[in-house]
């Protein structure tokens, strides 16, 4: 059976119309990186061979963006000539890592008996733009998978990539309140209608309130001097005058 091969010869991966390509972690150590460090046919030629640190994340081969994800192979290349950590220095800026590492292994068997003491870490990272320690933090996000053996020492000179890119909470907002402004239209229409219609409750019990007000005046105006006239006022022995 013939190879799927995905990858173009500029290191850009390109899937059919409908296919997508979302593998799992375990997936992306053991069916991928491994046969990638130990020279056995891939699954599928899918994901390039790219050497991270010669370029920024937003200058990789292909297109990356909030809605997709990237991979591809990265050698490690040592950070200092007898030194044995990799170097993440790209053109503008570095690659910083965050959080702890995550061990991953095999569902198949929990002794990893297949896979000869072999497991996979992957490490979190963060672009930052400038120079260490005094970078920008960028939205650009990158797992980092690597094969090790059981007793913690690395095996290979392959790493994988994931590369994507994270909204921002601000532009959460923005779109929030742009959406939950464009709804209210109807709803805006109806709290008017409702107000007016409040105004209107008001303003016809106001009216009503100071019409019986006006007609409680009227009354008991009318009705003391009723009272004063059948009730004349007292003289001055203390009897009223007939």
């Amino acid at each position: 059976m013939e190879k799927l091969n995905f990858v173009k010869k500029n290191g850009v991966s390109r899937m059919p119309p409908g296919f997508r390509f979302q593998p799992t972690d375990e997936e992306l150590v053991f069916q991928y990186l491994k046969c990638k460090v130990f020279s056995f046919p891939l699954p599928a030629s899918i994901i390039p061979e790219i050497n991270l640190s010669n370029y920024d994340p937003w200058d990789l081969p292909g297109n990356c963006d909030e809605h997709q994800e990237m991979y591809l192979f990265s050698s490690k290349e040592a950070k200092h000539r007898n030194g044995s950590r990799m170097n993440r220095t790209t053109t503008s800026g570095y690659w910083k890592a965050t959080g702890s590492d995550k061990r991953i292994t095999s569902s198949n068997n929990n002794n990893n008996e297949d896979n000869n003491g072999i497991l996979g870490i992957r490490k979190t990272l963060v672009f930052y733009q400038g120079k260490s320690p005094n970078g920008t933090r960028t939205h650009w996000i990158m797992h980092e998978y690597r094969l090790a053996s059981t007793n913690g020492y690395d095996i290979g000179d392959w790493v994988l990539c994931r590369l994507s890119v994270k909204k921002t909470s601000a532009e959460n907002h923005q779109r929030v309140g742009m959406s939950s402004s464009s709804v209210p239209r109807v709803l805006d229409f109806m709290m008017i209608s409702n107000n007016n219609k409040k105004a209107h409750s008001s303003s016809s019990s106001s009216s009503s309130s100071s019409t019986s007000s006006n007609y409680v005046m009227e009354v008991s105006s009318s009705e003391y001097q009723q009272h004063n006239t059948a009730c004349p006022p007292p003289s001055h022995h203390g009897f009223p005058h007939y």
